[in-house]
């Protein structure tokens, strides 16, 4: 058995996989973050709960209606 073989049994790769995407999915959620306190300001609560919540897509929606919106309403026009 190789290396790689073990780190597959033993759950390694999808562990790390898994870790991967989280942490990109919290880096985006970050930085769409920081971007709308810079255009709007102060960014409520339930803002923040929402993007932190958010999947990848749905925070690359948000993000490119973001360079378009006029208030934050706007951004998140379609989420509850």
């Amino acid at each position: 058995m190789t290396a790689a073989d073990r780190l597959r049994a033993e759950g390694f790769v999808e562990g790390f996989i898994e870790g991967f995407i989280e942490g990109f999915i919290e880096g985006n959620a970050e930085s769409l973050l920081d971007l709308l306190a810079v255009k709007f300001g102060a960014v409520p609560e339930r803002i923040r709960v929402l993007v932190c919540g958010g999947d990848a897509a749905r925070l690359r929606t948000w993000g490119s209606r973001l360079l378009a919106a006029e208030t934050l309403d706007d951004v998140f026009a379609d989420s509850n």
